[in-house]
């Protein structure tokens, strides 16, 4: 178990790259819009090497062969899940300290139930409680940070222009997150549900399959059926999920119309992709593996709180960023407590 924790907190201080570098980035003048664009191409190019070398390039054939066939959904999900959730990140990083976007963006928790509720599942009401705790961590974190800045600057602008601008897309990104993540499990959820409607009807042929009431549920069922055992490789889903979010960024591009990046930018964004993006995801997936218990399991999970430490420590000892103030770090506490309920309880 002390093993997989470990593992889990290394997969944490990588993650955490992504805020501290976002932040340097943004403090040396790079757009956000590279920042954000140029780790997917990177991923994509880095994951197409990678699952070349473990598979041969004719797995990479077949899973262009499925972003063929489902091409819109890929777009889809891959513009809510990186797109949006990334843009929200790396604008979000432009206004407000690399560990405060990491505090905000732990809201996801929450947010990942809501969705959850959405798309038809269920959770104990003691999880409320535990979302409120996160919840007033996060008021807590972006409030302290607001109120420095307004006395720094003696103007009640900073406040409001952080919340609206560094708050506020972090917690857009706290919903895309989950939304594409829950919309790439939902097809092979609809590729076991449709297996077993066949068989349920080769039983009873006169049964009548139930039909979706309510619009979400009407859209939720426009999600395919996608069934092949390739999708259950995790870097197969979000090679797909990044090819799906390509249009999305040249679009964008289009709209922002940015400069072009600097040479130091693109060698900052490659770390990213490579840190965050693949080595922080495999560690955590490969930890996620190896637990045997449920209690395992969630042990791992609880390593997300450790983000927004990594990223508030990294921040002080690279970018030179204050400490935070008493209610700051309360804050910083109540997200790592909620963090932690959710794992041991989920």
């Amino acid at each position: 178990m002390v093993k997989l924790i470990l593992l889990g907190l290394l997969a944490g201080a990588l993650f955490s790259s992504t805020f501290i570098l976002n932040e340097l980035m943004s403090g040396a003048g790079g757009h956000w819009f590279w920042s954000a664009s140029l780790r997917y191409v990177f991923m994509w190019l880095l994951l197409t090497l990678i699952i070349s070398v473990q598979h041969g390039f004719g797995r990479i054939k077949a899973l262009a062969t499925i972003f063929r066939d489902h091409w819109a959904f890929w777009c889809i999900s891959g513009t809510i899940g990186f797109g949006l959730f990334y843009t929200g990140i790396c604008y979000a990083g432009d206004h407000a300290a690399g560990w405060v976007v990491a505090a905000t963006f732990m809201f996801t928790v929450v947010t990942s139930l809501l969705v959850l509720v959405a798309f038809g599942q269920r959770f104990a009401k003691k999880f409320i409680a535990y979302a409120l705790i996160v919840f007033v961590g996060v008021a807590m974190v972006n409030i302290s940070e607001g109120l420095r800045a307004t006395t720094a600057i003696d103007a009640a602008a900073p406040m409001s222009q952080m919340l609206i601008f560094g708050a506020l897309p972090a917690l857009i990104a706290a919903f895309c997150y989950p939304i594409g993540n829950q919309l790439v499990w939902q097809v092979s959820y609809n590729s076991r549900n449709s297996r077993s409607s066949r068989n349920l009807t080769s039983d009873n042929a006169n049964a009548e399959p139930s039909q979706p009431k309510s619009m979400l549920e009407r859209l939720i069922a426009k999600v395919p059926a996608i069934d092949t055992d390739l999708l259950q490789n995790a870097f197969n889903k979000v090679w797909l999920m990044t090819l799906g979010s390509m249009p999305f960024w040249l679009i964008l591009g289009i709209i922002v119309r940015p400069d072009a990046p600097s040479g130091s930018q693109m060698f900052n964004t490659l770390l990213v992709a490579l840190l965050a993006g693949v080595g922080a995801t495999s560690i955590f997936f490969f930890a996620r593996e190896r637990a045997v218990t449920s209690s395992e399991v969630a042990g791992v999970d609880s390593t997300q709180a450790s983000e927004v430490i990594f990223a508030l420590i990294g921040g002080i000892i690279l970018l030179n960023n204050a400490l935070p103030s008493a209610m700051g770090l309360v804050g910083v506490g109540l997200i790592i407590i909620g963090l932690i309920l959710f794992a041991k309880n989920g």
